[in-house]
């Protein structure tokens, strides 16, 4: 049988017609089925010139980490485990008076304005952990500003400095919460995924350039790994991820991910980059799994 365990099908409760340009993004020359190009094909269509579209251009998401680390991070291997494990310890006093909203600046010019999320705030999302073991220790803070990839390209954003101790540098974080994802003007393409059409579990990283993005891709035990194709078309950029030989015996239910390129025509720009399976704007995350809040 097909790789449809429990444990594989898990992943989509968390995951809960245009003309392009299309082409393979794995190396294998593999041609898309015409389902799937007719999936990608539905989604660009749905998209392209919708309000959906409109709000999203208007918006403020964050392409990539809303933390910046000090510079030389880390000290040490308990240093890098404090922050992995997300525990921080405050022994300073952190600004209870800030203004009440900031400016996102991006480089073509547009600006926009929005609430401004206060220092203890900030310093909640980086520590969660509670828990014994090492720990950063935070002696101050101060709002400045952070250089950040988002969904309509580089922006300067508003940011809480924290003082680390032991470090020259601050780490930076955000200091602004995501605009509200617009509702996608086109639903899931299916209950359940099949080996021929996959959710894509989240965005790694956007090429300096915008020629490429990394994005991560599920797969079983026994098959080739994952392969993600491409539509683009002028407003859009639609993934479509899929197994690669997919065994028909028996098979270990382990689901592995793995990064996979994928190469474009031309510069993702402002582009929305979609997931063919959920109908939705691939979200950004990084190796510790952490996301915007607008995923």
């Amino acid at each position: 049988m097909r790789i449809r365990t429990a444990s594989l099908l898990c992943l989509v409760a968390v995951l809960s017609a245009g003309c392009g340009q299309e082409h393979a993004a794995d190396g294998s020359g593999r041609t898309a089925p015409a389902g799937e190009n007719e999936r990608a094909r539905r989604v660009a269509a749905a998209w392209d010139g919708s309000d959906a579209a409109e709000a999203w251009r208007r918006g403020f998401y964050p392409m990539a980490d809303v933390v910046q680390l000090p510079e030389n991070a880390f000290r040490s291997g308990a240093d890098k485990e404090a922050y992995l494990t997300q525990n921080f310890e405050l022994r300073g006093v952190l600004p209870a008076r800030h203004p009440r909203q900031g400016t996102v600046k991006w480089d073509g010019g547009a600006t926009l304005d929005l609430p401004l999320t206060d220092a203890r705030e900030a310093f909640g999302t980086l520590d969660r952990s509670g828990g014994e073991g090492p720990a950063l220790v935070v002696t101050a803070a101060r709002l400045g500003t952070m250089e950040l990839a988002t969904s309509r390209g580089p922006a300067t954003v508003p940011a809480w400095l924290f003082t680390l101790r032991g470090y020259d540098t601050p780490l930076k974080r955000v200091a602004l919460s995501p605009s509200k994802q617009p509702k996608p003007p086109i639903g899931p393409a299916a209950d359940t995924p099949s080996d021929e059409l996959w959710p894509l579990e989240q965005l790694m990283e956007t090429a300096e350039d915008g020629r490429s993005v990394t994005v991560l891709a599920a797969h079983g035990s026994c098959d080739d790994g994952p392969a993600v194709e491409v539509l683009e078309t002028g407003g859009s950029v639609v993934l479509s991820a899929s197994i690669r030989n997919p065994s028909e015996g028996d098979c270990t239910a382990d689901l592995k991910m793995t990064e996979v390129t994928v190469r474009l025509g031309r510069p993702l720009g402002d582009r929305v980059l979609l997931d063919a399976f959920t109908g939705r704007p691939v979200s950004y995350g990084n190796e510790q799994g952490r996301k915007p809040t607008w995923d």
